[in-house]
């Protein structure tokens, strides 16, 4: 990895997550084996491309149980809130069938700069993504990655709805 590029590994699959909304708010639990599996990839990933023994994750477990692991094996675990996932206000753990269709195509039609009730529009996110500026090594979301990716290659053009790419899969890396 070069040029100030970070490996960002999205979160195992937290339990109990099918069908809700989750963001910043929604802290569920995630599966220590699956959470350990991650600290094992990310582990010969740093011993692959010799890199320090240091970890950045979100402050919800999802993540921070990945870095928990890596800590007990004697490396530096850096707990920091950038890192995220977008806060869907009042939306946030609700299931999406459950959230009224008006407000999701209010969300559609101002994707950008709709923020539900309480929470925050992806603009924030998008400032947030692009300018974090941690560690090598992090363990973050779906949508703190999108925002991460898109504000790399878009600077300049916030997303609609139908240019927002899908997240990568739980446990993907990218190089951002």
């Amino acid at each position: 990895m070069t040029g100030g590029a970070i490996a960002v590994w999205r979160h195992p699959k937290p339990d109990g997550a099918r069908g809700l909304c989750m963001g910043a708010r929604c802290d569920l639990p995630v599966d220590r084996r699956r959470a350990k599996r991650l600290a094992r990839r990310i582990q010969a990933h740093a011993r692959r491309h010799r890199l320090a023994h240091e970890v950045w994750t979100s402050p919800l477990q999802r993540c921070a149980d990945v870095g928990r692991w890596l800590r007990r094996w004697g490396w530096r675990h850096h707990v920091d809130a950038t890192l995220a996932e977008l806060d869907f206000g009042a939306w946030d753990g609700r299931p999406w069938a459950a959230i009224p269709k008006a407000e999701i195509d209010a969300w559609v039609a101002d994707f950008a700069r709709f923020a539900p009730a309480g929470g925050e529009p992806l603009t924030a996110l998008l400032t947030r993504a692009s300018r974090w500026s941690g560690g090598a090594l992090v363990v973050s979301h779906g949508g703190w990655m999108l925002a991460r990716r898109w504000s790399q290659e878009h600077p300049d053009a916030p997303p609609s709805a139908d240019q927002w790419p899908r997240p990568p899969a739980y446990g993907e890396r990218w190089s951002l």
